[in-house]
């Protein structure tokens, strides 16, 4: 699976033009415009949406209180790893409270502490981790791929995201397979459509692209062409060479 929030396209890259309404920095970050309903260019935009221009913005850290159960799982998770020796202000980046969701931003050497220490404790006890997912953000410089992880405790009945960012020129998160065995998969899924590096897994391959097959196809700057295919003596060319409606 991928998480697609906020995505925007390869080409979203410049400033907001002047007067364009843009979210309190404040509360969350600008990292691109979205140009149209769809953010498509140079292909058959009929919407009548093709002018629109909204940016681009991901929600930033929130403040206390978070409200609801947040404030106690940001709590419980905090003396978990001082009891283990953590530091919860270097381990979690930041903590995002959008749309009635917890989401934590953890540092990506701290992943492994802190999944076992939200697996482990009893005040938290996130025993389900029901995937691993991915995003690519061409424009978030420095933290263009974010690996998602979607976590669930039966026990109090809580959900939890956490989100883990590394650069395009250096795209390594570490496996947390040891800790969740059904992550073996979904590690395996996010590395095959976004190129994340799980370091760690025991057999980092692709799952569902041919093994020989070149690049990550989820990416915001893989190519959108694809292969030709040919139905009932019909050949259909690749989307990026079909024509154009203006």
């Amino acid at each position: 699976m991928s998480d697609t929030r906020g995505a925007d396209r390869p080409d979203d890259t410049e400033e907001p033009p002047a007067g364009l309404a843009v979210p309190d920095p404040g509360a969350e970050r600008v990292v691109g415009v979205r140009h149209g309903m769809f953010g498509v260019s140079g292909s058959g935009d009929t919407s009548g949406f093709s002018g629109l221009v909204e940016a681009v913005a991901m929600p930033g850290p929130s403040s206390r209180p978070y409200g609801g159960d947040f404030d106690i799982v940001v709590d419980h998770l905090e003396e978990a790893l001082q009891a283990v020796g953590g530091d919860f202000d270097q381990a979690i980046e930041h903590v995002v409270v959008d749309r009635g969701e917890l989401t934590l931003r953890v540092a990506a050497a701290s992943l492994p502490a802190v999944i076992r220490v939200l697996r482990d404790s009893p005040d938290l006890r996130y025993e389900l981790l029901s995937g691993v997912s991915g995003a690519h953000f061409p424009s978030d410089v420095g933290r263009e791929l974010h690996a998602v992880y979607h976590l669930l405790s039966l026990t109090h009945t809580r959900r939890l995201r956490l989100e883990v960012t590394c650069p395009d020129a250096d795209p390594h998160v570490p496996s947390i397979v040891e800790v969740y065995p059904t992550a073996n998969w979904h590690e395996r899924e996010t590395w095959d459509f976004f190129g994340i590096q799980f370091d760690g897994h025991p057999s980092l391959t692709r799952i569902e692209m041919p093994d020989d097959w070149p690049g990550h196809p989820q990416r915001k700057d893989y190519p959108l062409g694809g292969i030709p295919v040919e139905y009932k003596g019909a050949k259909i060319p690749p989307p990026d060479t079909r024509r154009s409606y203006r």
